[in-house]
């Protein structure tokens, strides 16, 4: 199948006792769709550490190796590999525009949208797509940083979302209060955002539908050193896989994403494989919404 500016990647050869093994070339009986979102132009812009653009193809890298077909507990949604986002380097407006069109395909198809970057900046138009099918949702992201800057760039996407109306309200989770302004901190408050990190895992969920954002640079440097930029004390990988494993499991949680995986920084693929098993969390929480 062929959708619009969306490129198809191969999953040959691997072996049938891999979860990747199950991931299917066609839509049709699915309930995920994969999506790569290969693009660190505004990581660049921000001045920050390229290499994001290779995290799609490092994350299948690393999930090629890692999950089993047949876990103990529960069944795996059927996933739909839609392949990698044709950007545009260099052109943020129209790689976003093509990201808003290809989440856009992915949801007539009524399949669950989950993206694999790439920048935080790809985060906007990933949810843009979102907000025109279902109308505007509240947020939940997991983050060392607001990303909340006025100029164009990685740090921009929940600025973006709220003041275009995408996005109703945000939860902030992993706040690094030696990495945000104070001037970035009153903005985010005054337009509907919460640091909820003084609640911990009894924070509340928002009730409407809502998008849920994972930048790896939320985690601590020795588990994720692989990222746009690594956090000297952040969180630890269990802590993440917790709030993981509940936004899979929240029938309101619409779309997912796993953003700034930065291969050239990462050491013995730890990153990717944690992003990778990351994903496999948020599908174990996705298949008990049924129960």
């Amino acid at each position: 199948m062929t959708t619009n500016y969306l490129n198809p990647v191969s999953w040959d050869n691997i072996p049938s006792s891999k979860f990747a093994s199950l991931i299917r070339s066609n839509p049709d009986g699915c309930q995920i769709a994969l999506i790569g979102l290969p693009d660190d132009t505004g990581v660049q812009l921000n001045n920050g550490r390229p290499g994001a653009k290779e995290g799609p193809t490092a994350f299948r890298k690393a999930l090629a190796k890692y999950g089993v077909t047949d876990p103990t507990g529960w069944t795996w949604p059927t996933v739909f590999d839609a392949g990698d986002v044709d950007i545009v380097p260099g052109n943020l407006h129209e790689t976003h525009r093509r990201i808003t069109q290809a989440v856009k395909s992915i949801l007539d198809l009524r399949l669950f949208p989950i993206g694999i970057g790439g920048g935080h900046d790809l985060t906007f138009p990933f949810v843009r797509a979102l907000a025109d099918h279902f109308g505007p949702l509240d947020g939940v992201y997991f983050d060392a940083h607001l990303d909340v800057r006025e100029t164009d760039g990685s740090g921009m996407p929940f600025r973006k979302l709220l003041e275009t109306g995408a996005a109703k309200s945000m939860r902030l989770h992993g706040f690094d209060p030696n990495a945000n302004s104070a001037e970035h901190v009153r903005w985010f408050q005054a337009h509907g955002g919460r640091i909820d990190d003084n609640l911990g895992c009894n924070a509340p969920w928002p009730t409407q539908n809502t998008f849920v954002s994972l930048d790896l640079d939320v985690i601590d440097q020795s588990s994720a050193p692989g990222v746009s930029a690594h956090n000297a004390c952040g969180w630890s990988s269990t802590q993440t896989e917790t709030w993981i494993l509940e936004s899979g499991r929240n029938p309101l949680v619409r779309c997912f994403d796993i953003m700034e995986l930065s291969p050239p920084y990462d050491r013995d693929d730890r990153t990717s494989r944690l992003a990778a098993r990351l994903f496999l969390t948020f599908l174990r929480g996705y298949s008990e919404r049924a129960k």
